[in-house]
């Protein structure tokens, strides 16, 4: 498969090619603040397949975690595209995809522990607390 996206304001353009090997819907407390309050909707894609087209993203890593992950942004408009965890993988947020439809919907929602009663998981995936094991 492949998956092109971008920014809000088009400087920051990527291509994503292969098989997701998760989507999933996230409702810890720090994906709340990326996404202004909602559950962060994703796919994790294997990093050969990934590449910027256009721009260059700025990177953000918080010092004070014992396993921070690096998140990825545009520098100009501050869409944020993709997080890069301390594996070999690409966590693509489904908001810049070009065609979101193609995101099809989450298998799974994980750290409902911080889920707010406003916040949907839909019917008949697995959910929980934290990661699954």
């Amino acid at each position: 498969m492949k998956f092109e996206g971008g920014c809000y304001c088009g400087k920051l353009r990527y291509v994503a090619e292969g098989e997701p090997m998760l989507k999933a819907q996230c409702h810890c407390r720090e994906c709340q603040y990326i996404s202004g309050g909602a559950p962060n909707m994703f796919m994790v894609m294997p990093p050969d397949g990934f590449r910027y087209t256009q721009g260059t993203p700025r990177q953000f890593t918080r010092s004070d975690l014992e396993k921070p992950v690096t998140r990825e942004f545009c520098p100009e408009c501050g869409t944020h595209v993709a997080t890069r965890p301390q594996r070999p993988v690409v966590v693509i947020k489904v908001g810049t995809l070009d065609e979101p439809k193609s995101f099809g919907g989450p298998q799974l929602a994980i750290f409902t522990v911080d889920k707010q009663p406003f916040h949907q998981i839909p019917d008949g995936i697995p959910a929980y607390e934290r990661r699954p094991t």
